[in-house]
């Protein structure tokens, strides 16, 4: 009998640090791949509000019209703010769903073209991360209905969860941190330019 409680008492021990490895996994997880597409959503806004060489080449190439650049400019920045901003819970649903489509978009149009892999391979990369990040969001960035089993409000209330924090003072942080997105974009659009233009040119599209 000792020898069964001792085998039962590490099995549980086991299973404990599992899902304590699990939980300092996901919010990791979930922060870097929600970094990733909020950086592209901004630097995206960027390259087609500005909008730069690349992002009017890649429109003519694919057949649509130039002014498209400054619809999905308009829209990325809002999908950025609302992914990023605390609550918003319903239009976080809807800013992941806009993200996805563009970026599935993208690949689907540049396969239809008969695009290589160093063509969609970047927007199928966002994709990925964007359906990673709706995946690993945290209970108070989910819809009630759509929070699983565990992250339901009874469970939250015995886990010390309380309602998403939607003071003022929570927005700091992400205001701040698309200040800096923002600022990077721009700093960084000259080096940007010349190497999206080298893109242009490897892909065949523009004349160097």
């Amino acid at each position: 009998m000792p020898k069964i409680f001792q085998r039962t008492n590490d099995k549980a021990a086991t299973v404990a640090r599992s899902g304590w490895k699990l939980s300092r996994i996901r919010p990791i997880a979930f922060w870097a791949t929600t970094f990733v597409i909020v950086f592209e959503l901004a630097a995206g806004s960027v390259w087609n509000l500005v909008p730069i060489e690349w992002m009017e080449v890649q429109m003519r190439h694919l057949g649509y019209p130039h002014y498209f650049v400054y619809i999905l400019g308009v829209w990325q920045v809002g999908a950025a703010v609302a992914i990023i901003a605390p609550g918003l819970r319903l239009i976080k649903e809807w800013a992941y769903v806009g993200a996805l489509f563009l970026w599935s978009s993208a690949v689907a149009s540049h396969l239809i073209l008969g695009d290589g892999l160093q063509a969609w391979g970047v927007p199928l990369m966002f994709g990925v991360c964007a359906i990673a990040s709706w995946v690993l969001r945290p209970a108070d960035r989910r819809l009630p209905a759509t929070r699983l089993r565990r992250d339901r409000p009874a469970d939250a209330e015995q886990n010390g969860a309380g309602p998403p924090e939607t003071r003022p003072r929570a927005w700091a942080g992400p205001i701040g941190l698309l200040v800096v997105l923002y600022a990077v974009s721009f700093l960084t659009l000259p080096a940007a330019e010349a190497m999206t233009h080298e893109w242009a040119v490897e892909n065949g599209w523009i004349d160097e």
